[in-house]
């Protein structure tokens, strides 16, 4: 097997300093495109890629030795290669054949250079197809011309749509398997059309290939006469990129340092995201609204008289502005709009459900806020297109929700700016990425609401009561004594004239709360209301006496970040499990162990005991009345216990 040309070979010693100099000029200024291929299993994503590789002359003599025997160790006869070896690279990977991770690889042409992403088929690995396709100018959507449009070429195409992949190659495949028939292959691509249309892919470049034999992958085939249209090379050479296209859009730049390495230079670091910028241009600072001028663009190269999207430059400007990380440098005429209420497209790559209400970092552009997530307005399936209802999102599910941020942001509509309007979600407590999403519009309901100004703070109502307001939140499993406790602290403030209320979860459960269940999502919905009720109270003054499971420490952090520091006493009441079990004053345990209740907190739902409660009560050690004698004297002084 010979391999096709598609630039030149030099020999080393055939060649002058000015021959090697002026070559690798015109390769450092060719242009990058990011694409991905993506479709079903065994579609052959891995053998394009290794075709590609392979006919553009990126692999080594020693990597081509090792191709073929490992290609004749899995049984590929003759001389041929499996090519997809060459990006399989995991263990797992070559030994069940498929593709899990994602595989990035670089080559170049004469005309451009190359990065593709190799990304899974399977469909419990489609968040890491949204992982390479995040970054992609295009996409090469494979279909096996055995097999036709399948459920994984409809999810990948949706997603590359989503994400705003432009560009779209539909690469019929193994058309050497179907003896190069047009009429399948035709009937394919009408398929194909009706199903793009249907999801908004307004326009898309259909080829029949061959990755294996190489049929239209460098160079038109004979095989395929009755196909007019160019190489997949020839394409991917000529299409325009992303970062082309955003160079005519309005400026914008993300800042991702403040550069002040003396006295006499302050700079703002950054990727420029759309746009073209020089010094004088005026420009305005967000989510702050000032304005300045640039004075300089400067770079490691030297100082610029222009600079254009995709480039990475500090610039300096004319006025002292405040402008720190996570701010955005935008066009003074053409601003970026800033809001903290947004609705958004969610895509979930986490093993564990999302849950309404609990709080999520986000990472939009180079800033990271607290966002909380509402219940999804629907469900996307995407085999049907339909919008399904739901109440929370699993692995893999794409959903439309509406969101909203702990302050103002400056973003732009994902459609118009990937950099500006696409984010991820971090869980707070393990830091996993567990989702991604993209920006539809900020809510009209985030420019209407406003705080109103009050001339009674609630300084002034904790002075009247003569007391500090507190939030004593009570956390423990069934049974701990929570209940109990704080009804007995709540006797012994009353007697001491302080000014409290009791709010008790049961209680709670048969008004404000009622139309919860026990999901972890509903149980953190039902803490976020708890815990709004409770600021409320505090600011009127009130010692507030909370008793909850509280299962999850991130909501009972939610609930202590809405709140003045020193303001939230977490009171663990600590009781085994089995001391909890025995007690059983309600039957619930006996219930949840014999199947008939679910979702019931240490036995069939976590629960995470607190790391660092202001009170720890060992209920095994002491009596109700004893520890409620510990939590008061609390309340009253200014120590804390660990007992």
């Amino acid at each position: 097997m010979t391999q096709a040309t598609t630039e030149p070979v030099y020999k080393a010693d055939s060649l002058i300093a000015s021959d090697i100099d002026a070559y690798l000029e015109a390769h450092q200024h060719k242009t990058m495109l990011r694409f991905i291929t993506c479709g079903s299993v065994d579609d052959g994503k891995s053998t394009l890629i290794g075709r590609l590789l392979y006919d553009s002359k990126q692999i080594f003599e020693d990597q081509l030795a090792s191709l073929e025997a490992d290609s004749k160790r899995i049984g590929t006869q003759g001389q041929d290669i499996d090519f997809a070896l060459l990006v399989d690279g995991l263990a797992a990977e070559r030994e069940q054949g498929i593709t899990i991770d994602v595989a990035y690889r670089f080559f170049a042409t004469e005309k451009r250079k190359f990065i593709v992403a190799d990304t899974p088929g399977h469909e419990q690995y489609t968040r890491n197809m949204v992982t390479g396709a995040s970054t992609a100018d295009l996409a090469v959507i494979l279909i096996d011309a055995r097999k036709g449009v399948l459920t994984q070429t409809r999810r990948h195409s949706y997603l590359a749509h989503l994400i705003g992949i432009r560009h779209i190659v539909l690469a019929v495949n193994k058309m050497d398997l179907v003896g190069y028939d047009q009429a399948t292959y035709d009937a394919i691509v009408a398929d194909y059309a009706a199903f793009a249309a249907d999801i908004g892919i307004a326009q898309f470049t259909a080829m029949p290939i061959s990755g294996f034999r190489g049929d239209n992958i460098t160079a038109p085939s004979p095989n395929t006469p009755w196909y007019g249209g160019p190489s997949l090379i020839a394409h991917l050479e000529q299409v325009e990129i992303d970062s082309e296209a955003d160079a005519a859009a309005p400026f914008r730049m993300a800042v991702q340092w403040v550069n002040r390495p003396n006295l006499d230079f302050r700079g703002f670091a950054g990727l420029i995201a759309s746009g073209a910028i020089a010094p004088g241009d005026a420009v305005r600072i967000l989510p702050s609204g000032k304005t300045s001028t640039v004075a300089r663009i400067v770079t490691l190269d030297g100082d610029l008289d222009r600079a254009v999207a995709g480039q990475s430059v500090t610039l300096t400007l004319t006025d002292e502005v405040d402008c720190s990380r996570g701010d955005v440098i935008a066009a003074a005429a053409d601003p970026v709009a800033t809001a903290d209420q947004f609705e958004a497209t969610i895509v979930w790559m986490d093993e564990a459900e999302m849950l309404p209400g609990r709080p999520y970092w986000m990472k939009i552009g180079t800033q990271t806020v607290s966002a909380t997530i509402q219940q999804p307005k629907y469900q996307v399936n995407v085999n049907s297109m339909a919008q399904l209802a739901a109440k929370t999102l699993e692995l893999n599910a794409i959903g439309v929700a509406n969101l909203s941020v702990d302050r103002a942001i400056p973003f732009t509509p994902y459609a118009e700016n990937r950099d500006l309007g696409g984010f991820i979600l971090i869980d707070r407590m393990t830091n996993r990425t567990v989702g991604a999403g993209m920006i539809h519009f900020a809510l009209r309901r985030a420019d209407n609401i406003h705080w109103q100004a009050v001339d009674v703070s609630r300084e002034a109502h904790a002075a009247q009561k003569g007391q500090s307001p507190k939030l004593l939140w009570f956390t423990g499993l069934s049974g701990s004594g929570k209940s109990t406790i704080a009804n007995i602290v709540e006797k012994k403030l009353y007697a001491l004239g302080k000014h409290s209320f009791l709010l008790d979860g049961d209680n709670v459960r048969h008004g404000l709360n009622r139309d919860l269940g026990f999901t972890d999502a509903d149980r953190v919905e039902n803490i976020r209301r708890v815990g709004e009720v409770a600021k409320l109270m505090t600011d009127a003054g009130l010692i507030v006496i909370t008793a909850f499971i509280s299962p999850f420490r991130a909501e009972r952090d939610m609930v202590r970040a809405m709140l003045p520091a020193g303001e939230f006493v977490e009171i663990h009441v600590d009781t085994p499990l089995a001391e909890a079990e025995a007690r059983d004053v309600k039957g619930l345990y006996a219930k949840a162990r014999s199947g008939a209740l679910k979702n019931f907190t240490g036995i069939d739902s976590p629960y995470e005991p607190p790391e660092r409660a202001e009170i720890h009560i060992d209920t095994t050690r002491m009596s109700a009345e004893q520890a409620a004698d510990i939590i008061v004297e609390h309340v009253v002084g200014v120590w804390s216990y660990d007992l």
